[in-house]
């Protein structure tokens, strides 16, 4: 059987890396990077001083990509195939957790993943390449769901006209297909907009990998996985994941507040986290003009207490919850 292409490694750029490394210096002892990918942040993480790094992803692509140098680092650097949801299964007591959110370029620039667009493909969408693929969700969903996921999840208003065009399409089988289908739903963009299916390819690929619930249960096994002074650096790429871990960090570093000032002031938890990025991180110009990729990103870091691990209620951190889910 002929391989599937891969992509060439030299041409993913870590989003944010130089800022991070600043920014959780100086770096030492067990990190785990849950979201290894092309191994960028790891081998930073490595050259900084980080004593072992535990590269965990779901995409078998990554370990093939990473074959020819992982040997390079001996038993510095451990590859678990795995979701970052269940990190503190791989590690614990760790010095640090860094997560890099979303699709990678190397996922997305192979057609044959079905993620783009911009290039025919399978509509397959699957970051393990296992389980119900975009086709089968985009085949198989009622209507009301598909509207449901479309608009919680790409924050598309003509969600309802879109989720009726794909029922009254199916089968759908490529990404060019589904594309046309949105693009049939929408006035023409105009220059400078971005495409008329963007909005709903993120919304199928966040369902099909379940990636708020993902991030939801990623926050919370870092707590539980970090030591005291372990720190927590998080990249996002979107506002919804950005406010997730934006509240995640408030609430457990004991921001919670009280909606009314008058009302009895509630008993917290000690703090769990003290925040070190007050403001969230972005890309420098210089950053913007080596990798376009980078213009939405956003990096925040909080330092784990010596407090127990807690809880946080998935709504408090404006987790988009489907009917089934509330």
């Amino acid at each position: 059987m002929e391989r599937a292409a891969t992509p060439d490694q030299t041409a993913h750029i870590p989003v944010l890396l130089r800022p991070l490394i600043k920014a959780v210096a100086p770096v030492s002892g067990v990190w785990l990077d849950g979201t290894f990918g092309a191994g960028g942040y790891t081998r930073a993480l490595l050259a900084a001083g980080a004593e072992k790094v535990i590269g965990v992803d779901r995409d078998p692509l990554a370990f093939e990509m990473a074959a020819p140098w992982v040997g390079d680092y001996g038993d510095r650097l451990e590859l678990v195939e795995g979701t970052f949801s269940r990190l503190d299964d791989y590690g614990t007591d760790l010095d640090g957790v860094v997560l890099d959110l979303g699709v990678s370029s190397m996922q997305l620039d192979l057609a044959e993943r079905g993620f783009s667009f911009m290039k025919d493909g399978p509509l397959d969408m699957r970051m393990s390449q296992s389980g119900p693929s975009a086709a089968d969700l985009c085949n198989t969903a009622d209507e009301a769901e598909l509207a449901d996921i479309i608009y919680l999840y790409g924050e598309e208003r003509a969600s309802r006209r879109i989720a009726k065009a794909i029922v009254k399409a199916r089968p759908l089988t490529t990404t060019l297909q589904l594309a046309e289908v949105v693009q049939s739903c929408l006035p023409r963009q105009k220059p400078g907009q971005s495409h008329p299916a963007t909005r709903t390819f993120q919304a199928l690929r966040i369902a099909v990998n379940d990636e708020y619930g993902e991030l939801y249960m990623g926050l919370t096994a870092a707590e539980r996985a970090l030591k005291p002074g372990g720190l927590l650096a998080v990249v996002t790429f979107h506002s919804v994941e950005d406010r997730m871990v934006k509240r995640f960090m408030q609430a457990r570093a004991g921001g919670t507040g009280n909606a009314n000032r008058y009302a009895p002031q509630l008993e917290q938890d000690k703090p769990a986290f003290e925040i070190l990025t007050r403001k969230a991180v972005g890309p420098d110009e210089q950053e913007l003009a080596e990798n376009p990729r980078s213009r939405s990103a956003k990096l925040r870091v909080a330092r784990r207490t010596d407090a127990p691990a807690g809880t946080v209620d998935r709504a408090a951190l404006g987790m988009p919850l489907l009917k089934g889910e509330r």
